[in-house]
């Protein structure tokens, strides 16, 4: 595997969404019903047993969240311990030890320190992307859970996870369902994402930056995007977004259903979006930690695409939406109390 090119030789204004094998990442080991202290490592390759549980039985679970540099040159995180929350509610749906919360973020620390070379100028769009990863190992064949685990946090730079970045892109619905009634919808779980991939790779030979997954008893309530949370924002004023116990709760949602309410005014909610009723929304997206907010121009559904704002300009609401989150992230915009931590390097 190659190593990541040194950083004074990486274009940071074209950054795509792909994997660096970067110097340092962080790797801890769980085993006799205990966690060891973890380090870190410069070895890109996890050395796991044939008959690990990650691999047969899906129990693995993951995160995503970046690092960003200021205008200061400062580095710091966007609401890490939400990542590391989340994550402990992930591994209790797989039966695994959760990593311990404040380590947690201390581990994320550690890796952007060690990695703070790679960490894209201010300015220029980039971030560094974090994938916190947990896996059950160890010689295992019957379906329980494993006996050890490996947790680990890598990191790479990053750009727009959507080509388009900010500018409008059209979704199709799909006749896939992303997660069963009371299944992992809501935990960030390695299964729910290789169910997307057929109909994820079946959207984009069709012309469409993703899918738009409708509720799994009805078909008949938007859930979520393949990679991202979905908002509507009405002619009334109102943000939108879906509820259900399947969909994972986006850290990037809760916090745009706070700033849509402090910090624009309007009304939030999180309720049924029904797929024949899109006529309500104004403006629509997706958002989640890769794609901040992308912009939705259309919507596929039963061969009609519904156009929302526009298919080639960004509307208002969404505009201001990203440029309150983005300053927020980047440290132009005053943070609520809480939001930002950051990393002494």
């Amino acid at each position: 595997m190659a190593k990541a090119p040194k950083a004074s030789e990486i274009d940071w204004s074209n950054l795509g969404f792909n994997y660096m094998d970067l110097p340092y990442r962080f790797l801890a080991h769980w085993k006799d019903g205990k966690w060891d202290d973890g380090e870190l490592t410069e070895d890109a390759t996890l050395h796991i047993s044939e008959g690990s549980t990650g691999l047969h039985y899906g129990q693995a679970d993951f995160e995503g969240l970046k690092a960003y540099r200021t205008k200061n040159n400062d580095i710091q995180l966007f609401r890490p311990d939400q990542n590391a929350a989340r994550m402990h509610k992930s591994c209790e749906r797989l039966l695994m030890p959760a990593f311990p919360e404040d380590k947690f973020v201390e581990a994320v620390k550690s890796v952007v320190k060690a990695n703070a070379d790679y960490v894209p100028p201010y300015g220029t769009g980039g971030t560094l992307y974090l994938r916190p990863l947990m896996i059950g190992v160890g010689g295992n064949i019957g379906v329980h859970p494993a006996q050890e685990y490996i947790f680990t946090i890598f990191a790479m730079p990053v750009g727009a996870y959507y080509k388009g970045g900010v500018t409008p892109t059209n979704f199709t619905t799909s006749y896939y369902d992303r997660a069963a009634p009371h299944g992992t919808g809501q935990s960030k779980v390695g299964g729910n994402y290789g169910g997307s991939l057929l109909p994820g790779d079946e959207a984009h030979k069709a012309g469409y930056s993703d899918v738009i997954y409708l509720d799994p008893a009805t078909h008949t309530k938007i859930e979520e995007a393949g990679s991202a949370n979905f908002f509507g924002v009405t002619k009334d004023n109102e943000f939108v977004t879906p509820k259900s116990d399947s969909i994972l709760p986006s850290i990037t949602k809760k916090s745009l259903l706070y700033l849509a309410e402090h910090n624009l005014g309007m009304k939030a909610i999180e309720g049924d979006v029904f797929i024949d009723k899109l006529d309500r929304f104004s403006e629509a997206g997706a958002m989640g930690t890769a794609a901040v907010i992308a912009p939705i121009g259309g919507i596929e559904y039963k061969d009609e695409l519904h156009v929302f704002y526009s298919e080639t300009e960004v509307g208002p609401v969404t505009q201001k939406l990203y440029d309150t989150l983005t300053g927020i992230q980047f440290g132009d915009v005053e943070a609520p109390e809480g939001w930002i931590q950051k990393v002494e390097y």
